[in-house]
């Protein structure tokens, strides 16, 4: 099957693109306590100007958090890394079957209709991995196909986007699954540090997920269409979003290099270019931006870099505000928003967009 896209009246005649599957239906989950910046400032008795600016500053509001348990004495000791991964599976099989059971529901779908799920996690690691362990918690079909893309940080979500895709085109009128869950409270480190404090006024928890099908012969499903993915990695920058072992904590740390924001806006129009190389469209023909919730200034440098305007992220600023940097699922989150505002019109065209370590970028042109 193949579409149409339009070109403006001074372009060369239309080209033909294969549909790779449809986007029918999204949902999302959080869990834990909700929590503002303040708050958690207080919580995480933090006095020192520098560090509470970086939370004050971060145009979060609130985010959902699942902290360890304060001691007799009120104060909220740093979880050892064991206790971490437990409390990472706890909280991805938990916010992810409440997402994945939403989803479902907003595609008419139930869990017996599934036949493909892929899921992705950066906060944690699993052996068997979420998707054996989400199969065995809601009894779906243990035929059900599976992937698990692990450790590939906030751009994540896209990249299980693209495998589920390619599954869904060559299985026609089958439903696939991208089940993205970040128990982000499973890394964090709680010390004084401005290398953690960048971290923690960051990110919060969050399950995100989206389904896909392919439209069979002489099928027509609502939902836009995917017609195209492109990546782009930062060689350059391969070091500057990391997930390292401290031997002081004797834990897992998360770093970001303060200049990620830069490095990725003056990256972004490199990928975007080739996204848009060969569909005769131009930047301007894009109706609809669909980011990921980096964090303000990584928002800002692509706003930018790109020439958008601030109605065109409103939903990733909103999500950003309301749940902190999600990690993979952001940019769901945001398209849910998208959705139950009811904008979209036949013909219209987005691009999603996420970034992460490596560092890398990847987006994905959709139709409506």
């Amino acid at each position: 099957m193949t579409i149409t896209l339009e070109r403006s009246a001074d372009s060369l005649a239309p080209i033909a693109l294969p549909t790779i599957s449809r986007m029918v239906g999204v949902g999302t989950a959080s869990t834990g306590t909700s929590i503002t910046q303040p708050e958690l400032l207080e919580l995480l008795a933090i006095d020192d100007p520098k560090v509470r600016s970086v939370f004050l500053n971060s145009a979060i509001d609130r985010r959902r958090l699942t902290l360890p348990e304060p001691d007799a004495a009120g104060r909220r000791a740093p979880e050892p890394q064991g206790e971490l991964l437990a409390k990472h599976k706890r909280l991805a099989i938990e916010m992810g079957s409440q997402a994945l059971q939403a989803c479902l529901k907003k595609a008419g779908a139930s869990l017996s209709d599934l036949r493909h799920l892929c899921c992705v996690t950066s906060t944690g690691f699993l052996t068997p991995g979420l998707s054996a362990l989400l199969i065995r918690e809601l009894g779906i079909d243990p035929h059900c196909s599976r992937s698990d893309i692990v450790g590939m940080g906030c751009n994540a979500g896209l990249n299980a986007l693209n495998v589920v895709a390619g599954w869904s085109a060559a299985h026609p009128g089958e439903l696939g699954v991208v089940l993205c869950t970040e128990a982000c409270s499973a890394a964090y480190a709680l010390d004084g540090t401005m290398r953690t404090a960048v971290v923690n006024s960051l990110f919060g928890d969050g399950a995100a997920a989206l389904a896909l099908i392919s439209d069979g012969p002489g099928e027509t499903r609502p939902g836009p269409r995917i017609i195209k993915f492109a990546s782009f990695l930062i060689t350059d920058a391969v070091d500057a979003m990391r997930y390292d072992w401290d031997g002081d904590l004797n834990r897992f740390s998360f770093f970001l290099d303060p200049q990620i924001p830069y490095v990725v806006g003056a990256n972004a129009e490199t990928v975007i270019d080739r996204l848009l190389t060969g569909t005769g469209l131009r930047r301007s023909d894009i109706g609809h931006w669909l980011v990921h919730s980096g964090g303000k200034k990584v928002i800002d440098a692509v706003v930018v870099n790109l020439g958008l305007s601030r109605h065109d992220v409103r939903h990733t600023v909103q999500v950003l505000r309301d749940y902190g940097n999600v990690s993979s699922g952001s940019f769901l989150f945001s398209y849910e928003r998208l959705v139950e505002e009811g904008v979209t019109s036949p013909g219209d065209y987005g691009v999603l967009m996420t970034m992460g370590p490596g560092s890398t970028i990847e987006t994905a042109l959709v139709q409506w």
